[in-house]
């Protein structure tokens, strides 16, 4: 039960503090779509995604006005499509393979369009040891796929704990980010478009959102934010010690979680659909206030990248962890601090003023909850080197058996000093300078990393 003093704080937190359920996702099981038929196979897919999740916008829309939480954005993930496209593939020639595996995605596109969703996702491949013919067709058509769709994206998981990193997927993955970079208006297509380590089955969050086969046939997932909401509590907290500081942050979670577990569980009731999880991710926006790096800032930091950012991080993802974790007993997905740096205008300012560079955003990635995220570099860049980039991340995430991701784009004709715009939730990109000195012949050498001494934990 909520007490009145609980509400009040609650509309303080939405009216001035940003705070919102970020995510809504409503996961949906595509393997009994599967048919040798490719034009049958579309048809089902868009039969089952939109006899499921029609009335998702309008049951979110109303469940947000009844409890006052604004719910930004409304989304579908569904089944790995190289896990059902197989069949219908088999027999087609490679070219017409990719030309027609893009068309799936073209029908995601159509399904998300007519029932009004702001992002689907789930145009995925698990590569993480080995590629399968299919994989290897939709990972070569995504290219193709983001040039014809506005509303899909699309991860590729090249590495687990367990299996190591497949350097030959983290190869083409440099490939394939250059083309569709080369393909998008302002490569906008890298900005939906996901490489990952360790990737989870119950991400509601895109561009990595995928239905895993660990899951149910309908499921709703929701991802809830709140850096304003922390910011504030830690501005008030100046001077103050750590360990304080930590267990403010953890109380405040444990109220941000509750809300979001209240509205998921809310609108799966009525759409009549099971409850999944609750992801306890801090997501930034461009908004004023409503950044990650404003938090790290307001701990002490003068600016977001300097010494000490990697430490204020982890204390503020573990503080969120623990708290969310008291507040909920169904957590998943990705769950901690996100630092897309296009998405985050405290972040922004910090590379402005040359306190954050690429190599102090990796390293911060070995704390915070995702990766490399929505970071543009200059078109010139290689594709060897955008690999090998990938490589360093999926290594973080595989020796320290986490979640890692890259969502890298290197823009066509921008070099350092430039910007990219894309509006929204995406928000403004300043291009960042990156190491220039090759990687090639490493990249080169494909084959696979084999997985870490403590992975053999049976």
């Amino acid at each position: 039960m909520y007490i009145p003093e609980e509400i009040l704080e609650t509309i303080r937190m939405i009216e001035y503090e940003n705070l919102d359920i970020r995510a809504t996702t409503m996961g949906i099981n595509l393997r009994d779509c599967a048919c040798e038929d490719i034009d049958k196979l579309r048809e089902n897919i868009y039969e089952k995604i939109v006899s499921n999740a029609e009335n998702l916008v309008d049951v979110a829309e109303r469940v947000s006005k009844k409890y006052g939480i604004p719910i930004v954005t409304k989304r579908v993930s569904v089944t790995p499509i190289s896990l059902i496209v197989g069949s219908a593939l088999k027999d087609m020639e490679r070219k017409e393979s990719i030309r027609e595996c893009a068309r799936v995605g073209e029908t995601l596109d159509k399904a998300a369009k007519d029932i009004n969703i702001d992002f689907i996702g789930g145009y995925s491949a698990l590569v993480h040891k080995a590629i399968t013919k299919e994989e290897g067709i939709l990972m070569d058509s995504i290219p193709f796929m983001m040039e014809r769709t506005k509303r899909v994206c699309s991860s590729v998981n090249v590495a687990t704990t367990k299996s190591g990193i497949n350097m030959d997927a983290i190869r083409r993955m440099g490939e394939i980010i250059k083309e569709t970079a080369n393909m998008t208006e302002d490569a906008i297509g890298c900005a939906k478009l996901v490489v990952f380590a360790n990737a989870p089955e119950d991400n509601p969050f895109m561009a990595g959102a995928f239905h895993g086969v660990g899951e149910g046939d309908v499921v709703i997932n929701v991802g809830v934010s709140g850096p304003g909401v922390v910011r504030a509590i830690v501005e008030k907290l100046k001077g103050k010690d750590i360990g304080t500081l930590y267990n403010e942050i953890k109380k405040m979670a444990f109220k941000i979680t509750r809300v979001g577990e209240l509205i998921g569980r809310e609108v799966s009731k009525e759409l009549k659909v099971s409850f999944g999880i609750v992801d306890l991710s801090l997501a930034p926006t461009p908004a004023k206030g409503d950044s990650i790096a404003n938090i790290l800032e307001a701990m002490g930091l003068e600016r977001c990248g300097t010494h000490g950012t990697t430490a204020a991080l982890a204390l503020l993802n573990d503080a969120v962890k623990k708290g969310g974790s008291m507040a909920s007993s169904y957590v998943g997905g990705l769950s901690g601090s996100f630092i897309p740096v296009s998405e985050d205008a405290g972040m922004i300012k910090a590379v402005e003023d040359g306190a954050l560079s690429f190599d102090k955003l990796e390293a911060m990635t070995c704390v915070c909850s995702v990766g490399l995220d929505m970071i543009a570099i200059p078109g010139k860049t290689s594709p060897s080197t955008i690999s090998a980039i990938i490589a360093d991340e999926m290594a973080i995430g595989v020796i320290n058996k986490k979640t890692t991701a890259v969502r890298i784009i290197p823009v066509p004709n921008k070099d350092v000093g430039d910007y990219v715009e894309y509006g929204g939730l995406l928000g403004k990109a300043p291009i960042i300078a990156i190491n220039e000195y090759s990687s090639e012949e490493f990249i080169k050498r494909g084959g696979r990393i084999p997985s870490p001494i403590h992975s053999l934990t049976n």
